[in-house]
């Protein structure tokens, strides 16, 4: 059962530095792209269709996931697609974001990453209100295919200037570990794009020592269970490396129980940095301003707190410091705090 959302979680102004494409598309532009490509007969409404987006566990929701990716197969629908994103982020208030795109997700089609880039930004750029970067997710279950890597990487690199700032690395965790990838991150830092990788989330703290060690990244996708290594915890607070950290994801998924027992709590106490963000809220049915409100009445977290973990978010982006500087100092005169 969902919280209230308080006014205050509305009118704020936010970051984002968790989103996925793919993931974030609002339901009605989902039923156009199903509808689109000929549906699916067990799904005759947009509710059924929201209905599909239950999970059993994490596997399950990567299942799931490439099912849905199954009614997006055109340039055009990148297009759409960066724009109702877009539209439905302004609609939030939500003023930066930094989201990753999946291109090998839509090599099936024979779609370039180069165009995918290219159709996304033509969709954002008619929404100005909310400035979003691109992040490109080399996508784990892809396996330990250099070749593959190189060639989405060598392909963004094409288009920087379609606002592709970083590499990041999502999928099935618990099946593909870092190592793999640590050749094709080492080019990415030569390249100088900003990396992340999901770790932390569906295996344990093994996965956050080798994406800091082997994968050597600025941020960790979620990162939660590292809250079972003392030495990890210790660690990501001495070097600040920032969490991504997405509660109602994490439950939804099934890698943790509930909201209660979720760690975003112990870790910030523990001087962890951690940022909040909703992953793929189509797929969850969540905002930015109900993941404030679920924090704030189920694991007490205060207005205060809530603002600081938003300026810890500005700070864990990947814009110039005079732009950091800039968002802060808009964000607390933004009359939405009072």
């Amino acid at each position: 059962m969902k919280p209230p959302i308080p006014d205050w979680c509305e009118r704020i102004p936010k970051v984002e530095i968790h989103l996925h494409l793919e993931g974030a598309i609002p339901l009605p532009a989902m039923w156009q792209l199903f509808q689109k490509y000929g549906g699916d007969p067990e799904i005759p409404n947009i509710a059924a269709l929201s209905s599909k987006f239950i999970f059993i566990d994490f596997p399950h929701f990567i299942e799931t996931w490439n099912w849905k990716n199954q009614f997006i197969r055109e340039y055009e629908d990148f297009t759409f697609i960066g724009e109702a994103v877009a539209r439905d982020l302004a609609r939030q208030n939500i003023r930066y974001v930094e989201a990753f795109f999946s291109p090998g997700d839509f090599a099936r089609y024979n779609l370039e990453p180069q165009s995918i880039a290219t159709a996304i930004r033509k969709g954002l750029n008619r929404v100005p209100e909310t400035r979003v970067a691109l992040i490109a997710d080399l996508i784990r279950d892809t396996g330990p295919d250099l070749e593959k890597g190189r060639n989405t990487l060598s392909a963004v690199n094409e288009v920087r200037d379609q606002g592709v700032i970083g590499i990041g690395l999502g999928g099935s965790e618990q099946n593909f570990p870092a190592q793999l990838f640590k050749t094709i991150f080492a080019e990415a830092r030569r390249m100088w794009f900003h990396t992340t990788a999901h770790a932390g989330e569906a295996a344990g703290p093994e996965s956050v020592w080798a994406a800091l060690e082997s994968l050597r990244v600025e941020r960790i996708g979620h990162g939660i269970r590292a809250i079972e290594d003392n030495e990890l915890v210790k660690t990501l607070a001495a070097i600040h490396t920032p969490l991504e950290v997405c509660p109602i994801s994490n439950v939804c998924t099934g890698v943790v129980k509930s909201i209660q027992e979720h760690p975003i709590r112990k870790l910030y106490e523990r001087g962890v940095t951690v940022t909040i963000n909703t992953d793929d809220p189509m797929m969850f049915g969540n905002s930015l301003a109900l993941e404030y409100a679920t924090l704030v009445s189920e694991l007490n977290f205060t207005q205060t707190e809530i603002k600081q973990i938003l300026l810890t978010t500005i700070q864990s982006t990947w814009l110039e410091e005079d732009e950091k500087a800039d968002l802060t100092a808009s964000f607390l005169k933004d009359p939405g705090w009072k």
